[in-house]
């Protein structure tokens, strides 16, 4: 079968396989004869041409050209069933075939007449019978080298093609890579100029640092060009942080005898703030072994630091509250004594009003302190707020009140407060102890004297500011004194818990980071200025109190007149002698029966003995081996429905889970007042 050049698969082929595969080609002779002698007389002359093919008739002819291609067909003219010239007529109208040239083969005929209709046929020559080997073989050479030649041709074609095709592909191979190439350098590029961070070659020998290369968004990390920067080569060491500058050039030194450099350092940014970098670098050298340059990086840990920080920041607040919370209940175990010891002198004692005024004052003051426990709950985010509308005015006698004998004779309070100063919305309580803290260490700055001035002034926010404050209205309270300042550096971190400028022993470092808790728990802000050695100034912005507010501002709830409560059978339990002991009288007072047990097993011992007949339990929450709650369920045992009652020195009463029902919560210290409301509500009154 002829097939065309583009059909055959050369590019499959590498150019050794081409050429085997072409070699490997032997030119094919089809002879076509009916008489088996002419067929081995002809086979013998021709064989050495190339392969002879055989064929005993046009049939037979017809099937061996469908099987392939031949340099020349050889047909004899006159043969039983389809002759020679039918059978050329049918090879002549193939398109597969027409192409063979046809040699016909006659032993008679030679007029003109048979010989013009042969040609007719498609023959291209004749050889007559008895067949010249001489001439049959020269005639099917020529033919047969013709083919030959036709597929030398073909050979060289397919050849170039390959080289061709082999070209191609090599160039394609070569633009997809240089493709590639040019691609991954560009996102190598983006991903450089994305990060924080610049890469850079410096010479080894040079003295004032300064790279010859950088590659990355050196300008967005520093503020600074390269070009700006090479035409300032000392700017580097002098744009070192200053506590930073001896460490970092000692660094540089060690570089050049270890050939290698990591130092963490401060850096002063074109816009005059400091950022944190890592600069990081190792020594290149050449084949001998001789340095050449660093090649390095200079990445920008600035945000990094920043989450460390606020990590360590985070952490100090949990370790606030561990510790508030863990020492909560011992502290408010005391004030509840000292508070109910307090009550039972102010109503059985006879004291004049001197003497009454005192231990008012000094009942504020444990008072204060159960508040002061509450702030620092509140600042370890352990404790609610109660924001309520406060009038300023009433805000600045009760504080006033609170430091007549605390601030000394050398150092006075100014109050500039005016009468139409809006109502703040805050925690009361909270906001007196801010403002007592504020002031306090106002006093501590001047020692020796001067004047602490509080003002308070309406202020309305409109834009954005400094402490990203929603837009609104403001009461803004400033504390102002004329001490010893605060200096830039410590400035930024007196809020941080435990931090304080004072000598050992004379701060604790809470007050001005629980005032800064404070406010922002209010939905305020807290701010500092100050300079050494003029003063400082602190300013406490707090939300205006809503203009719907039904509350009166500063008036506390008035003491419900309850009816009598009938005398009670109580059983009390509390493993702290003190506020046991005190909070028996506070209830004999009142007119009941106690009984006292130290812990849980000794009240069940009472219970279990038989004895029931109790109209209230109090149980303290947290006592050893058994607490309140456990205790108080295995008293429901033996005492169904008996009403009960946990005290606690602990932050919220929510914290104490699994209460039963009918059990109520009453939070350490508690005044007579509150002890009374809590057994009118578990126990009913009666009128009398």
């Amino acid at each position: 079968m002829n097939l065309p050049v583009t059909e055959i698969p050369v590019q499959a082929l590498r150019k050794p396989e081409v050429e085997s595969a072409i070699e490997a080609e032997r030119p094919r002779v089809l002879l076509v004869d009916d008489d088996e002698r002419n067929l081995l007389a002809m086979q013998s002359i021709l064989e050495d041409l190339g392969e002879i093919v055989p064929a005993r008739s046009g049939e037979e002819a017809l099937r061996h050209l469908l099987k392939g291609e031949f340099a020349v067909i050889l047909l004899d003219v006159y043969m039983p069933g389809m002759d020679g010239y039918e059978t050329a007529q049918i090879v002549r109208s193939r398109d597969q075939t027409k192409g063979i040239p046809i040699v016909f083969l006659s032993a008679v005929n030679k007029e003109a007449e048979h010989l013009l209709r042969g040609y007719a046929m498609g023959a291209v020559d004749y050889v007559f019978k008895p067949v010249d080997p001489v001439v049959l073989r020269s005639k099917v050479a020529v033919f047969v080298d013709l083919f030959a030649k036709s597929k030398e041709v073909e050979r060289k074609a397919r050849q170039e093609q390959a080289l061709l095709d082999a070209t191609i592909r090599a160039n394609a191979e070569r633009l997809r890579a240089e493709q590639e190439l040019r691609r991954a350098e560009q996102r190598e590029a983006a991903i450089i100029q994305s990060l924080p961070m610049v890469l850079y070659l410096e010479p080894f020998e040079r003295t004032t640092r300064w790279p010859d290369y950088v590659s990355g968004d050196l300008q967005k990390i520093t503020g600074f060009s390269y070009d700006e920067i090479a035409r300032q080569p000392g700017l580097w060491a002098e744009r070192l942080h200053p506590n930073d500058r001896e460490r970092v050039l000692a660094s540089l030194d060690l570089r050049q005898k270890t050939g290698r450099l990591s130092v963490e350092y401060r850096w002063q940014c074109a816009d005059g703030t400091y950022k944190h970098f890592l600069d990081q670098a190792v020594l290149l050298t050449d084949a001998e072994g001789k340095p050449i340059e660093f090649a390095g990086t200079l990445a920008d840990i600035t945000e990094q630091r920043s989450l460390e920080s606020q990590l360590i920041q985070a952490q100090k607040m949990d370790a606030i509250g561990k510790l508030t919370g863990g020492i909560a209940h011992d502290f408010n175990n005391l004030l509840a004594a000292v508070i109910g010891g307090l009550s039972l002198l102010d109503k059985r004692a006879a004291l004049e009003d001197e003497q009454k005024r005192i231990l008012n004052m000094t009942k504020r003051a444990a008072e204060q302190g159960s508040e002061l426990v509450r702030r620092l709950l509140a600042f370890a985010r352990r404790q609610k707020l109660e924001p309520k509308p406060i009038g300023i005015v009433a805000l600045r006698n009760a504080v006033s009140d609170l430091l007549t004998h605390t601030l000394g004779g050398l150092v006075n309070i100014e109050w500039a407060v005016d009468d139409d100063v809006w109502t703040a919305f805050a925690d009361q309580a909270q906001l007196e102890l801010a403002l007592v803290n504020l002031i306090i260490n106002a006093r501590d700055a001047m020692p020796e004297g001067g004047t602490v001035t509080v003002e308070a002034v309406n202020h309305e926010l409109r834009a954005n500011n400094w402490a990203e404050l929603p837009v609104g209205d403001y009461v803004l309270l400033t504390v102002t004194d004329t001490g010893t300042g605060i200096s830039a550096n410590d400035l930024e971190k007196v809020l941080e818990p435990f931090f304080t400028t004072k000598e050992a022993g004379k701060g604790s470092g809470l007050g001005l980071s629980m005032v800064y808790g404070f406010a922002k728990q209010s939905n305020g802000a807290f701010r500092l200025k100050s300079e050494v050695g003029t003063g400082t100034i602190a300013e406490l912005w707090l939300p205006r109190a809503p203009l719907d507010d039904t509350a009166s501002p500063n008036k506390p709830k008035q003491q419900q007149n309850l009816p009598p409560l009938r005398a009670l059978r109580v059983l009390l339990v509390d493993d702290h002698p003190e506020v046991r002991s005190t909070t028996a009288a506070l209830l004999a007072d009142l007119g009941h029966t106690v009984t006292e047990a130290a812990n849980g097993p000794e009240a069940l011992d009472t219970l279990k003995g038989g004895d029931c007949d109790y109209d209230l339990v109090i149980s303290d929450y947290a006592m050893p081996h058994q607490s309140g709650i456990e205790f108080l369920r295995e008293a429901r045992e033996h005492c169904p429905n008996v009403p009960a009652l946990i005290i606690t020195g602990y932050a919220e009463a929510d914290a104490i889970s699994e209460r039963a029902e009918g059990v109520d919560v009453l939070l350490k210290p508690f005044t007579p007042a509150k002890l009374e409301e809590c057994l009118h509500r578990l126990c009913g009154a009666e009128e009398t």
